[in-house]
């Protein structure tokens, strides 16, 4: 819910760094990359019990996901295989922090499965819903390559779920349940609202 917003001050706050990849000469599928990569480091700090280098890593592994399609647009490099990768990888980085928490915090196993089950049904609702809305030219417009419909649950709440288990493990149980009501919560309300446009057509 907070990610568009975020994408509206976003590319202002990032004019220097996208000057340095202009410099580098960085594509933005190596962006997407890179923040994959610092995600599955992330994932193995968490399991290794390292809180604040997870932390540091998740974060700036987002920081390069964040900016990758920012970079692609000002430097006229998007494409289809970018919109791609970035959402493809999004999934994986966010799946791969949660069998680093399932290796921590072992005794939350049937947590972990529900919250893998219910990304499936994230990601499903938001692909299939966000088709619909462009379909029937509803729903908030972004310029990213693939549309994705509005939840509660997106990036930046996953980053703020993983940061509260990471920093408060006195309060996981509770937190883990919270994000599981809200990723139910997310899936549930794009199914309704998928079937009033079906309804309405």
């Amino acid at each position: 819910m907070i990610d568009p917003y975020v994408r509206q001050f976003l590319p202002g706050l990032v004019r220097p760094l996208l000057g340095l990849y202009a410099r580098l000469g960085v594509h933005p599928n190596t962006l997407t990359a890179w923040g994959f990569a610092l995600a599955c480091l992330a994932a193995a700090a968490v399991a290794a019990q390292y809180t604040y280098l997870a932390l540091a890593l998740w974060w700036l592994g987002r920081l390069f996901d964040g900016t990758d399609g920012i970079w692609a647009r000002s430097s006229q490099q998007v494409s289809p295989l970018g919109a791609y990768l970035d959402i493809l990888l999004d999934m994986l980085a966010y799946s791969l922090m949660v069998l680093g928490f399932c290796v921590r915090c072992p005794q939350l196993l049937y947590h972990w499965l529900v919250i893998l089950i219910l990304y499936v049904g994230c990601i499903t609702s938001a692909l299939v819903l966000g088709s619909l809305e462009q379909q029937h030219g509803k729903g908030r417009y972004d310029n990213r390559g693939i549309r994705l419909a509005v939840g509660l649950a997106e990036g930046g709440e996953t980053g703020l779920a993983y940061s509260a288990f990471l920093l408060f493990p006195d309060y996981i149980n509770v937190t883990v349940l919270a994000w599981i009501g809200i990723l139910a919560t997310t899936v549930v309300a794009r199914s309704l609202l998928v079937k009033k446009m079906f309804e309405a057509s």
